[in-house]
């Protein structure tokens, strides 16, 4: 970890595709993540999972994430997935969504720590690349705590540590609670100060602001903090963290430019929207749909008045001609607001 305070790019499926992960290492990421990569369909060579390997070194370090249910299929995955030859392979025990954790994968392994250490195990002897996981606080809110006490996430922390895995991440929110409610980090702070704890642990959950991202690293001693759904539509959110963390008297503060006008920033999606065509073969009408998210959620466009039609309208629009020229209207609208 080369910055005092790291700052990484969370996993988030249809999101964290190459195109993305570029433009928030540009502006300050430490460490990226790819999409969540299905084990059995890596192992059954789908070329839509396959592609999901593609990483540049201009990206790097990068994680690579798998997810499954059977130790076997994660160990060929994770044999796969290092021939790809990314600097991390994380496995996903987190994602709260039916059809991955309804089936006993990502966050469904919270009720099945057993099959999921021998998961972590199968993966951890099958590569020489490390290996790191994300998770969450547990399945429920009844599940939280042991009998004796103890916070689940705090014993389940030291057992995959003994499966050899070489850092933690924590969503300090429950399978139950998807992504409702606000994470608890009070839970994370606890397995990080837990003295039989020796390997990096990173937080996860509701870092939107950079003074959020202070208060998690001065409050709760994380080793690192993960960003997700704050960076749709504002990669730029890794340099406004930075500027806040980093001493500008230091020599080795990074100077990252960034954008900082209305025009400036709506640039930014612009270009994000054209890596996304290149990114899906240059197909213009699949590259702007999968750019829509970061449209509808960009803090760019939040409080401009009279916004909702325009807006309508960019999510409807599925020609590059057609998505610039109502981008250009709306710098032209609003950029003096």
């Amino acid at each position: 970890m080369n910055n005092k305070y790291p700052l990484y790019l969370a996993p988030m499926e249809d999101v964290t595709d190459p195109a993305f992960r570029m433009l928030c290492k540009r502006y300050g990421a430490d460490r990226v993540y790819t999409e969540f990569v299905n084990a059995d369909a890596l192992v059954r060579d789908i070329a839509s999972t396959t592609r999901k390997l593609t990483i540049h070194d201009e990206e790097r370090p990068v994680a690579i994430q798998i997810y499954g249910r059977e130790p076997e299929s994660m160990a060929e995955a994770a044999r796969i997935v290092e021939t790809a030859k990314p600097d991390f392979i994380d496995i996903n025990f987190g994602c709260p969504v039916k059809k991955v954790a309804g089936k006993g994968a990502g966050a469904g392994l919270l009720r099945d720590v057993p099959k999921m250490l021998e998961i972590t195990k199968a993966v951890v002897n099958a590569v020489q690349t490390p290996v790191t996981c994300k998770t969450r606080l547990g399945w429920d809110e009844n599940s939280l705590y042991l009998e004796d006490g103890t916070p689940f996430i705090v014993d389940l922390a030291e057992r995959l540590q003994d499966c050899g895995i070489r850092e933690l991440a924590i969503h300090g929110r429950t399978r139950s609670q998807m992504y409702r409610g606000e994470a608890d980090w009070t839970l994370i702070g606890e397995v990080k100060n837990n003295p039989r704890i020796h390997i990096p642990i990173i937080g996860n959950g509701d870092v939107c602001t950079p003074e959020r991202a202070k208060e998690c690293f001065d409050r709760y001693g994380v080793d690192a903090i993960m960003v997700g759904r704050a960076t749709f539509g504002a990669p730029w959110l890794f340099a406004e963290m930075r500027e806040l963390l980093d001493d500008p008297s230091s020599p080795s503060a990074p100077r990252i430019p960034r954008p900082t006008s209305f025009e400036e920033k709506v640039a930014v999606l612009k270009e994000h929207v054209l890596a996304s065509i290149a990114w899906c073969g240059n197909d213009e009408r699949k590259g702007i749909v999968h750019s829509r998210r970061h449209f509808a959620a960009s803090p760019v466009f939040k409080g401009l008045d009279n916004f909702k039609q325009t807006r309508i309208a960019l999510l409807r629009a599925d020609t590059l001609d057609e998505v610039f020229r109502i981008m250009d209207e709306i710098v032209a609208k609003w950029s003096n607001e």
